[in-house]
């Protein structure tokens, strides 16, 4: 009913289990739904969430909680951040912002890796439909993590026989000379990301394992040269810090029954001044070719503490009025 430009709607939640996984421990979520909508008034009394707010606001709330409750629904635990960016979402008028959060990469152990932003979501379903895919962002926004992720969930499924993962170690022609140990021990420093996010998802054992028998082979960019990969996910990262001669050289490594995910920073290239980023010109060169995306990912979709995406977009601005 509608009572002086206010419009009055009602949610029903299906049980007490589920209404607490909705509102939150002392209705915490609850207040994160409120702060983010300041001019509806929420009430939330035996099985029903009642919302009193103009239009269309009182609409926004509804969709907003009716997402929430597809995932507490789908056994997920909701937290703030999860809230304020399916609300995010509702205000973008993006058509069920919880298909973004429900969709997962399952890499084994029972972890399944999601996606948290649309755009995150928009790059997983370009991993899975293109055969190359560039994924160009700031830290922080999952650029590796998620393909990294759906590398091993290929692998476990059959799809591949093998992950290669790869990136430039950018001083190797000057002071990795001066390091102590084997080539394998003066590249490690510059690998161990790579390490760190299988370790995460597969655990130190079995990615240990799938190392020493070479299902999984981590290396240099330049141990890539000469080369055919076939039936292989490969992902090179760090790709900013590749030559446009290392770039057409690694694009075309790509053999039958192989997919891969380039990814990079343009705004983070460790380049010595006056050489070119490989990452920078390669758009320019192939956005044209079917079974290619680029996929660019932004401040919005930073996973990390809350204030490094103010930081991400701080420095942007910077660049842009240098």
């Amino acid at each position: 009913m509608t009572h002086a430009s206010l419009t009055e709607v009602t949610l029903r939640v299906p049980g007490d289990t589920v209404m607490l996984g909705l509102l939150g421990e002392r209705d915490s979520h609850l207040r994160v739904v409120e702060d983010s909508f300041p001019d509806a008034r929420i009430v939330a009394r035996g099985d029903e969430i009642t919302i009193t707010a103009p239009e269309p606001v009182a609409t926004q709330v509804k969709t907003t909680f009716e997402e929430l409750l597809v995932l507490v629904t789908e056994g997920q635990t909701l937290d703030a951040e999860r809230i304020r960016r399916v609300v995010d979402l509702v205000k973008a008028d993006v058509d069920r912002p919880s298909d973004v959060f429900t969709e997962g990469v399952a890499v084994g152990r029972g972890k399944v890796i999601r996606a948290r932003t649309l755009n995150q979501k928009k790059y997983l379903d370009a991993i899975r439909s293109s055969t190359v895919v560039f994924s160009i962002g700031p830290a922080g926004t999952g650029k590796t993590y998620l393909a990294m992720a759906v590398a091993v969930q290929a692998l476990q499924a059959g799809q591949v026989s093998r992950i290669i993962l790869t990136r430039p170690a950018v001083e190797a022609g000057e002071r990795l000379g001066f390091l102590p140990g084997d080539l394998a021990a003066k590249v490690d420093p510059y690998l161990r990301p790579l390490y760190d996010a299988l370790y995460d998802m597969l655990g130190p054992t079995e990615t240990q394992h799938l190392l020493e028998v070479g299902t999984i082979e981590i290396a240099p960019l330049a141990y890539m040269r000469g080369r055919t990969l076939n039936d292989a996910f490969v992902v090179l990262d760090e790709a900013q810090n590749t030559s446009p001669e290392q770039m057409k050289m690694f694009l075309t490594r790509l053999g039958f029954n192989s997919k891969m995910v380039i990814t990079g920073d343009v705004t983070q290239v460790d380049l010595p001044e006056g050489r070119a980023s490989g990452l920078r010109q390669v758009e320019g060169i192939l956005r044209d070719i079917p079974g290619l995306s680029f996929i660019r990912l932004g401040a919005d979709d930073v996973v990390r503490h809350r204030i490094v995406a103010s930081i991400v977009e701080a420095y942007r601005i910077h660049e842009e009025q240098k």
